[in-house]
């Protein structure tokens, strides 16, 4: 009988500490998945910052909400205030995700990355493309011709966005250095085109630092070449309206295949497409690179 007890006493101690082992490897692996959540600085996050609303990017933006079924909400701004609330939450070493663009001086002052997209809901690589209104050929050809001509690379733009983030330093002063700096550039651009005199080329832009830039730039040239050059920055819409009612000659900003693939799609068939005028540009979701995520699928989800 004691030789029984004793027996089952150790079977019962095993079986307790087995018990007690199994808990403590539960508990640790719980504390583990714990921390990792509270390592992915995305785990708190509530939107996502956006732009203008109706803009192309916007667009697939929130297709890639819906797409990958993320708790976030998709916030509409503009670029200034999207930009502020970006500065404030790095200033305090806060998560944020935000809707950018590369060109952009934003990458030049900050630490910033893309998140992946394996879904592919963003698109793929853009480019800027130049259009000009019909019948620009014939009547302005110098400035059809210069239009055509001008191309440059996304390092080109951003020499020009690193300066102008300052509010106190003017898109056309930096635009002006960087056509002194680039003359070979310019003159190719330029090169075999008749100088005009007593015309007038009214090109329109929106309120964005990369449109700004080019559009400087193209000024500048366009004014060697002996025009008058009228600017007119205008919501997207109202830009590509203009230019298929002929109240403008042309814009540079239409981002291709995806950022303003809406308008496009409906004023295609009444504009003139001379290409990209900037190939390399992306968009898509940016976090600041301390951030500890790589890809939207680690992302909040539904």
């Amino acid at each position: 009988m004691k030789l029984f007890s004793k027996r089952w006493f150790i079977l019962i101690s095993i079986s307790a500490i087995l018990m007690l082992a199994g808990c403590q490897k539960e508990s640790g692996e719980a504390e583990g998945n714990d921390t990792n959540e509270a390592n992915n600085d995305a785990a708190d996050l509530e939107k996502i910052v956006g732009i203008d609303p109706g803009s192309g990017t916007m667009d697939i933006a929130k297709k890639a909400v819906e797409g990958y079924d993320l708790e976030l909400d998709l916030t509409p701004s503009s670029e200034g205030p999207m930009l502020a609330t970006l500065d404030e939450a790095i200033e305090n070493k806060e998560s944020i995700v935000v809707t950018l663009w590369q060109p952009h001086w934003a990458f030049e002052k900050y630490d910033l990355k893309f998140l992946d997209d394996p879904e592919g809901f963003l698109g793929e690589s853009e480019k800027i493309h130049t259009f000009v209104r019909e019948g620009l050929e014939e009547e302005k050809t110098s400035a059809y011709e210069f239009l055509d001509n001008f191309k440059w690379a996304p390092e080109d733009m951003n020499k020009i966005l690193s300066k102008t983030k300052d509010d106190d330093v003017e898109a056309s002063d930096v635009a002006n250095e960087w056509v002194k700096n680039n003359r070979d550039k310019v003159d190719d651009w330029e090169e075999g085109i008749e100088p005009v005199e007593d015309e007038t080329v009214e090109l329109a832009y929106v309120n964005w630092s990369s449109a700004a830039a080019s559009i400087n730039v193209v000024k500048i040239a366009l004014e060697e070449l002996g025009y008058d050059v009228e600017l007119n920055m205008v919501d997207m819409g109202v830009a590509w309206q203009s230019l298929a009612d002929g109240g403008i000659d042309g814009m540079l900003m239409a981002w291709l295949p995806s950022g303003s693939a809406n308008y496009f799609e409906e004023y295609k068939d009444e504009i003139v497409d001379l290409g990209p005028n900037l190939e390399g540009a992306k968009q898509g979701f940016v976090v600041p690179e301390y951030m500890d995520i790589d890809s939207i699928e680690e992302l909040p989800t539904k």
